[in-house]
């Protein structure tokens, strides 16, 4: 992961690790049916369900305990760590070309 800013988004009245991992994109799509590729930008739910996938797997692979539900998750996710998210993701796909996440035209 060179070159590639590990975040950290707080959540709650905690910070976790957050990063997008082979392990992240396989939750996304066992929890949504759907490859992350497709991710609808215009879909909350979706957007926030990629989010919640990367923190579980980047605290999975970190060995950091995280137990929160998704609906516990959304609930206490301030839309400044989603925009932080996605921005960040924005800036290494600048950096390293097409990433999974791209934007919808």
């Amino acid at each position: 992961m060179e070159g590639k800013k590990l975040m950290r988004l707080r959540i709650g009245d905690k910070e976790y690790p957050c990063r997008v991992t082979m392990g992240a994109m396989t939750r996304f799509k066992n929890a949504s049916g759907k490859d992350v590729s497709k991710l609808d930008q215009s879909d909350i739910s979706e957007l926030v369900l990629f989010i919640y996938c990367c923190v579980k797997s980047a605290c999975n692979a970190d060995k950091e305990p995280f137990d929160m539900d998704f609906e516990t998750f959304a609930d206490s996710m301030e839309p400044e760590s989603m925009n932080a998210f996605y921005a960040q993701a924005a800036v290494d796909e600048k950096k390293t070309g097409p990433a999974a996440v791209r934007k919808q035209a």
